[in-house]
């Protein structure tokens, strides 16, 4: 079934609300942001939201999903191992290592399938899966973006001896950001990993959910306003990737300052679909719309 798995090319828009989409924790938790005053939102981030959502067996999407996909045949979700999370196994490497060698691994794991591999920082045999069929890129803002440091308060008390208290600047946000982030199917390594169709369909109906479906107070209003998936007709790649994301990036509206941090949705252009010439070569669909 993996020759079923079709090279794809993605790309999520990701618009940010007064929330935090990704701390970093070497700036105390503040967004990400590179030196030229962009946002940054990690592929291990979003990811993590995926994973969670699968880790999940009572919650509402997985129920759903399993559902819809008949994952698990009938079967009882905590008990059956093949959509388990590899990042909830825990470092035990030489378990792990013993179970990619048996074919455990492949079996087992659905991260494991779709994303690999995560120790990537030691030498292991060749034979063992490193890399996934899915490979997420930085997410990056299309306009600088604004930080903003508030103050919480707490009355049960954060201090020994204080029955109320505050965190001094310990809500880090951005008032609004754009983010794109691409992403990418690669059928080649799904005879390494053993990633299946299905695994592929489950990670394309998780995606609309990802933060919908994981908010916290410190990211209550982050939401995909997008996410592009364009289907190759041709194995090895119909056209550019570069040509693909480019053409559905949302960009700053001419009339707008493209230095100044946004604030609002209106203050970009985002393309509908693609363009004719790239159409024709790609099945695209927005993951939102269903």
């Amino acid at each position: 079934m993996n020759d079923e798995i079709r090279r794809a090319t993605g790309l999520l828009v990701i618009e940010v609300i007064n929330s935090n989409p990704n701390g970093d924790p070497d700036r105390e938790s503040d967004p990400r942001q590179r030196p030229d005053g962009r946002g940054e939102i990690s592929p291990v981030s979003f990811k993590r939201k995926l994973r969670d959502l699968v880790e999940d067996k009572d919650g509402q999407v997985w129920q759903t999903l399993n559902k819809e996909l008949s994952l698990i045949n009938g079967q009882d979700d905590k008990n059956n191992l093949q959509f388990n999370i590899l990042e909830s196994r825990g470092r035990d490497r030489k378990k792990i290592e013993g179970e990619l060698k048996n074919g455990a691994f492949t079996k087992n794991y659905w991260d494991g399938r779709i994303f690999g591999n995560t120790f990537l920082e030691e030498a292991m045999d060749k034979g063992t899966i490193k890399t996934g069929v899915v490979q997420f890129g930085l997410g990056l803002s299309v306009a600088p973006i604004e930080i903003e440091r508030h103050t919480n308060t707490n009355k049960a008390g954060v201090q020994e001896g204080k029955n109320q208290g505050m965190a001094p600047m310990g809500y880090r946000f951005v008032p609004h950001g754009v983010y794109w982030m691409p992403f990418f199917v690669n059928p080649s390594m799904a005879h390494k990993s053993g990633c299946t169709p299905q695994d592929i369909e489950l990670f394309k109906k998780l995606i609309p959910y990802a933060y919908a479906h994981t908010r916290s107070h410190a990211r209550p209003f982050v939401e995909l306003r997008h996410a592009w998936y364009c289907e190759h007709t041709n194995p090895l790649g119909s056209c550019s990737d570069f040509a693909l994301i480019d053409a559905l990036k949302p960009k700053i509206k001419n009339d707008r300052d493209p230095n100044k941090p946004s604030k609002s949705w209106d203050d970009y252009d985002a393309p509908p679909k693609l363009p004719e010439n790239l159409a024709k070569k790609v099945a695209c669909m927005d993951l939102i719309e269903g």
